[in-house]
């Protein structure tokens, strides 16, 4: 993976976020991050299919050897709202295997625990552990945005290491 690439995904209807690493015997660093928006409003179908390109889009760019992507997690109270989600997460596993590339989902709990040790940590110590682990200026922004570094950094963690330590 040393050189490769991981695309996180945090997926929304709304707002997907992304966030693009690179793999070096140095440690990950970021190429780009930044929203998908696949609308507001409007019809289902033009949405997720907003949500597809932009992926797609992504994947043809920067060329990712894996997409690692949020979970979903369905709370009791609000059924509706997994089921929308999930045809987000549908598209965009959709367009990872139409790519050829492995899609890893991690829970959000596994994710903060292994940024942090915590798998009950805040989205603000979820940040600031991203920001200091990518050098980052500044803490990543939006919370989507964060949330994608979050899970390719996850992903990093569990999978990229261990391709870099038989290199070594």
């Amino acid at each position: 993976m040393v050189g490769g690439r991981i695309l996180g995904v945090d997926p929304g209807l709304n707002i997907t976020g992304y966030g693009v690493l690179e793999i070096t015997i140095a440690g990950p660093r970021v190429v780009e991050a930044g929203i998908v928006r696949g609308g507001q409003r409007g019809e289902i179908g033009r949405r997720l299919q907003a949500i597809w390109q932009g992926i797609t889009e992504l994947i043809s760019t920067f060329q990712p050897s894996a997409l690692a992507l949020e979970a979903l997690y369905a709370h009791y109270a609000h059924p509706r709202t997994a089921l929308l989600m999930g045809h987000a997460r549908g598209v965009i596993c959709l367009a990872g295997a139409q790519a050829g590339i492995p899609v890893v989902s991690y829970s959000a709990t596994q994710v903060k625990r292994i940024l942090t040790g915590s798998g009950r940590a805040d989205k603000g110590q979820v940040q600031r552990a991203i920001q200091r682990e990518l050098g980052l200026q500044q803490l990543p922004a939006p919370a989507d945005v964060a949330d994608a570094l979050a899970v390719a950094l996850c992903h990093y963690h569990l999978q990229g290491r261990r391709q870099i330590a038989a290199i070594r």
